[in-house]
């Protein structure tokens, strides 16, 4: 039915029409996968970044979306065990859980390396499956993830993606209506993921990885992507956590979520309540998300 046609997918205006060269693409697809199935529905939609390179990730979510709501039939995944978080190949070899203890200052060569080739990718898969307690899924969207090393091996793994769809605390405070967010919200990015390996115990450690991943970001996602993010974002589940080393690395806290998840559609509280923090990546973010000042 039409009524079911959702207007937006995944922030890209959405109708009828897309529908049907979707569907046609799903019909023409050889091999019929789904990886093969978002490529050409990129290509048919004219669905790029702005460097003019197709969005495959939000392409997939998207197209997840249209099969669960019944608007579409996929093949079935190639990989995974069909429950949306997939099997997690973690790495040839783990870090040895050698405690590193002390200041972040006594720690030599602490830096983010950027997750590039297969290698990083199941190492940082891994730990946060084994060592985060919410696990790993898939980071929705563009995305960047990092390994924090030091001179001494791995200390954790932080990741950045795609903003949340509309949260209100946030939303209020940056000023923006519905159409301007859904022109600008690219420029948002959320840390989905932090861990900190159990094993490592240095004080001031967390902080100082958020601030060096607030002055890597920017630049890093131009460059795979073509666009420079103002804002970041996180949640932190309360109260399993306070958000301390947030604070300490100057992030504003804006207030909580209402604890019902993008998915609802009753409207009753049933998930965590979490905590809303931001930092701006420039004075000018307002305007730049669109925001009249």
């Amino acid at each position: 039915m039409d009524e079911a046609i959702p207007g937006k997918l995944c922030g890209r205006p959405f109708d009828g029409a897309d529908l049907e060269r979707i569907r046609r693409e799903i019909v023409a697809a050889s091999p019929p996968l789904r990886s093969e199935i978002a490529r050409r529905v990129c290509q048919a939609l004219q669905w790029t970044d702005a460097l003019g390179r197709p969005k495959l990730m939000s392409a997939r979510v998207g197209l997840l979306r249209l099969h669960r709501a019944g608007l579409i039939e996929l093949p079935a995944p190639s990989r995974g065990n069909g429950n949306g978080r997939g099997l997690v190949r973690g790495p040839d070899v783990w870090p040895e859980p050698v405690p590193v203890v002390g200041m972040v200052g006594q720690l030599n060569g602490l830096r983010l390396e950027a997750v590039q080739d297969e290698r990083a990718s199941r190492l940082w898969n891994g730990l946060i499956e084994r060592y985060h307690y919410l696990g790993y899924t898939p980071l929705p969207g563009a995305q960047l993830r990092y390994l924090i090393h030091c001179d001494q091996g791995v200390l954790g793994a932080i990741g950045f993606g795609a903003a949340a769809w509309k949260v209100a605390a946030r939303d209020r405070w940056i000023g923006w209506e519905a159409p301007c967010r859904e022109a600008h919200l690219g420029r948002v990015l959320n840390n989905a993921r932090f861990l900190i390996l159990p094993w490592i115990q240095v004080k001031n450690l967390a902080s100082k990885v958020l601030a060096l991943a607030a002055s890597r970001t920017p630049e890093d996602f131009a460059a795979r992507y073509g666009e420079r993010p103002v804002l970041l974002e996180t949640f932190v589940q309360i109260p399993r956590h306070q958000g301390t080393c947030y604070r300490a690395a100057n992030w504003q806290h804006l207030g909580e979520t209402a604890g019902r998840g993008k998915c609802d559609r009753t409207h009753q509280a049933a998930l965590p309540r979490k905590a809303v923090y931001v930092y701006p990546l420039t004075a000018h973010f307002r305007a730049a998300l669109g925001v009249a000042v």
